[in-house]
């Protein structure tokens, strides 16, 4: 929570700059400021980064590098607005394999390869993740049942449904028209990074902005509270888990249209990265604020970490045991007093973040 005397000053939920000054002599001249918080760490370590990457793996900074890592980043940026939402309300989502594979495969095996079929395939899939979603949401509001276990026993039902649909092997492709707009660029941005970009945007903007994103904040920090208040805490809990497994879902169509021929581990790979990146952008895992923001800039410096491991010629797994570092090392950092306390007697000058 932000001081009420920070006014229009204080940093935001979603960790987005704000401005302050407000109306000066009848008219706005906002001053920019500087973010604060466990949501602005992740800012300058992606820069800095981006500054030595070239120094350990010559060329991970190049135009050709970037086309690459970009779309990748963009992917996990989609899966971490789900991971962050669950999040925030204090569970933990571990059915994004699942339904990101079964996402890439339906996109691609129920078209047929035929563009005509796409829009009603994206339709299908976004239908089965909402249900998927849905599925662990009454599972742990109505079942009493705590998100890990929840989240992967719906898993595993995905993970059997992928088996019964294709058999066991996965030779579809995506229809062309998917292909073509997975590697599509406007002026040089790819169009999975304006997916993103909109994403978060539209995420960041209803939590911040809105009043049912300041009960789902609110009831992330505290679901007792927010009952006592008479707010619908189990039907914000169901609607999180299904919202989160959409977000999986356009990132298994987005995994299909890059790939063209998905695997049925297509969303593997995407668990813990999505998990590291929460961490990293400085939200929380026991619930309440959260930034979706900080959050794409941690798959942005994940996914550019990847590139200087593997740039330097390092094994995948060194890849993994740097993801399990970085989620320590991201909750380890907000237990840290930057400040030192004000001497017996002395007011402090800190305000709640």
């Amino acid at each position: 929570m932000t001081d009420p005397r920070d006014g229009a000053a204080g940093v935001a939920s979603e960790g987005l700059p704000a401005t302050v000054g407000g109306v000066l002599s009848g008219a706005a001249f906002p001053r920019l400021r500087l973010p604060r918080g466990p949501y602005f760490a992740i800012w300058p370590a992606t820069v800095l980064l981006f500054a030595v990457s070239p120094l350990i793996a010559g060329g991970s900074d190049s135009t050709s590098a970037l086309r690459s890592t970009l779309p990748f980043a963009a992917i996990l940026a989609v899966v971490g607005i789900g991971q962050t939402l669950v999040i925030q309300q204090r569970g933990l989502d571990l059915s994004v394999p699942g339904v990101i594979s079964l996402s890439a495969i339906l996109v691609a095996k129920l078209p047929a390869g035929s563009d005509s079929g796409l829009l009603a395939a994206i339709v299908v899939v976004i239908a089965v993740s909402a249900l998927t979603g849905l599925i662990s949401g009454l599972a742990v509001t109505r079942l009493g049942i705590t998100p890990l276990v929840a989240t992967l026993g719906v898993n595993a039902l995905v993970l059997g449904a992928i088996l019964q649909i294709t058999g066991g092997s996965s030779v579809a492709s995506a229809p062309p028209a998917l292909a073509s707009f997975a590697f599509r660029r406007v002026l040089g941005v790819s169009y999975l990074l304006l997916i993103a970009l909109a994403l978060v945007a539209g995420v960041a903007f209803v939590i911040r902005r809105t009043t049912a994103g300041r009960r789902f904040v609110a009831i992330g920090t505290s679901a007792a509270a927010a009952r006592a208040a008479g707010m619908p805490v189990r039907k914000y809990q169901m609607a999180t888990y299904s919202i989160a497994a959409v977000c999986y879902g356009i990132a298994g169509v987005l995994v299909a249209g890059y790939l063209q021929t998905p695997g049925l581990s297509a969303g593997q790979s995407y668990l813990l990265p999505s998990i590291a990146a929460v961490v990293l952008g400085g939200t929380s895992l026991a619930g309440g604020g959260g930034s979706v923001l900080a959050t794409a800039v941690g798959a942005l410096f994940l996914t550019q970490l990847q590139q200087v491991v593997f740039g330097a010629g390092a094994p995948a797994s060194v890849q993994l045991l740097i993801q399990s570092i970085a989620i320590g090392l991201g909750m380890a950092l907000r237990s840290v007093r930057w400040r030192r306390p004000a001497p017996p007697g002395v007011p402090s000058s800190r305000k709640p973040v």
